[in-house]
């Protein structure tokens, strides 16, 4: 089956230039094309290729949620190096002061990359929330690549988790994390899972499950993670 990746519409792309307020040419000129081109673009009458919108993803200083997620997104290894750089270029207060070359990554692909792992460094798995806070939303790319590979239930505490600071804080976030959630609720696996990493031994298990929080027991997740140990989420 094959997931449509998110693709930015001629519409926005010609909206992302009005809201910087530039003519053509200067927008042109930017982005590394003729005019005539950046029009055909604007008009649909040429297609915008992933290339081109991380591109305009970085002139016109948009949201890392324009950029397009992939159409084969597949889990891979990917290292805790790797995985902190990417979350530097989302500019999550932890690791903010780091300089990377890495790529930007869509936020939805970085959750389901970041959560496929087996093993995860702690200090990643505890700004996923914060990911989660700030961007996740109810598309159906994420929900559909997550239920995919068996992810939906540790987004779905990862969001739980994200749900309740947005609660505390009257945050505008929380209809659609709680919409989001509902969703992955509805197709929540029953077999336990593990996260950030497996445990180590029978008894580590057994203490887990019986000292995790009522969210992670209800996600069937064998965590410490709990909304105290998440530092900058706000």
């Amino acid at each position: 089956m094959c997931y449509k990746c998110n693709v930015m519409t001629p519409y926005e792309f010609k909206s992302a230039r009005l809201d910087k307020g530039w003519n053509q040419t200067r927008a042109a000129a930017k982005l590394g094309v003729s005019q005539a081109h950046l029009n055909c673009l604007e008009h649909g009458k040429r297609r915008l290729t992933p290339e081109l919108v991380r591109r305009a993803t970085s002139v016109y200083g948009l949201s890392p949620e324009a950029l397009p997620t992939s159409a084969a997104f597949a889990p891979r290894p990917v290292d805790d190096q790797r995985l902190t750089e990417m979350l530097a270029r989302l500019a999550y207060p932890g690791f903010v002061y780091l300089t990377t070359n890495t790529h930007k990554k869509n936020p939805s692909e970085f959750l389901l990359a970041a959560l496929s792992q087996r093993n995860l460094d702690a200090r990643v798995a505890a700004a996923l929330p914060w990911v989660a806070l700030k961007f996740a939303k109810p598309d159906s790319w994420l929900v559909q690549n997550a239920r995919r590979f068996n992810l939906q239930n540790r987004l779905g505490f990862v969001v739980t988790l994200a749900k309740r600071v947005a609660e505390s804080r009257n945050n505008p976030r929380l209809s659609e994390l709680s919409q989001l959630e509902q969703t992955l609720d509805e197709s929540r696996l029953v077999k336990e899972d593990f996260l950030p990493r497996p445990p180590r031994t029978e008894n580590e298990k057994e203490w887990l499950r019986n000292n995790r929080t009522a969210d992670a027991a209800h996600w069937n997740l064998l965590t410490r993670m709990r909304l105290e140990h998440l530092q900058y989420v706000s």
